[in-house]
């Protein structure tokens, strides 16, 4: 199951305060009602959620308070650190708007001897490849990407992670993930898909349901400043 694992009283998941105690809730994996009425093409309906949930992120973040958000996403919680092979490649990608910070993260990994590695794109329409991010406290090796995205230099490694945290407008307790629409992520984990995706996330992200299609790929976790949603099976 995808279940719902340490529901945590202030910010524990992310280096902050250790709570008291730890409960553990399985999430089961029953489908949601479906509705008897015509249904509606799954890309409009795509397209329309994805509009309401950047307004809703939008609203979370900008009502957290600075000196809370420094405690948020500070390092990955154990259960996720423990998925992390030794030496394995990590995946990370530079936060834009109101997704969820890496920075954290990115140092912690950085930290442990984990080489980093960020999505690159050649142009628009080029796939999106990973490429070696060598030094998350300095951006001198970075360069303005085609959609206006920090990237690191054409001149840097490619690399392949073995664990990749992917961002989000929106995301399921059984592990369903909405992007941005582009597509990029669910086609690169087609192609390896032996890479595991984790999720970082705001709590007001977590959906009831989310129209998937076959492409779709499920998340092995998703984190938030809160809990930590695992893939028990």
């Amino acid at each position: 199951e995808f279940g719902m694992a340490a529901a945590m009283n202030g910010m524990a998941l992310h280096g902050g305060i250790i709570p008291p105690d730890v409960t553990r809730q399985r999430i089961s994996r029953k489908r949601p009602t479906v509705d008897p009425s015509p249904p509606i093409h799954t890309a409009q309906t795509k397209t329309l959620l994805r509009q309401r949930l950047r307004e809703e992120r939008r609203a979370h973040v900008a009502a957290l308070p600075p000196g809370v958000m420094k405690l948020m996403f500070l390092r990955p919680p154990s259960p996720v650190a423990t998925m992390l092979p030794e030496g394995a490649t990590v995946g990370l990608y530079r936060p834009i708007g109101a997704e969820a910070p890496t920075i954290g993260y990115a140092n912690w990994l950085h930290e442990r001897g984990h080489a980093l590695a960020l999505p690159w794109f050649a142009e628009r329409d080029a796939p999106m490849v990973f490429r070696h991010w060598a030094d998350p406290y300095a951006d001198s090796a970075m360069e303005r990407g085609p959609y206006g995205m920090e990237q690191p230099s054409a001149k840097t490694e490619t690399l392949v992670p073995d664990v990749l945290f992917v961002p989000m407008l929106g995301f399921t307790a059984r592990g369903d993930r909405l992007g941005q629409g582009g597509g990029h992520y669910d086609r690169w984990l087609e192609a390896y898909p032996e890479t595991i995706a984790i999720g970082l996330a705001w709590d007001s992200q977590l959906l009831d349901s989310i129209p998937t299609e076959p492409h779709d790929f499920k998340l092995r976790a998703v984190v938030t400043p809160t809990r930590l949603y695992e893939d028990n099976a």
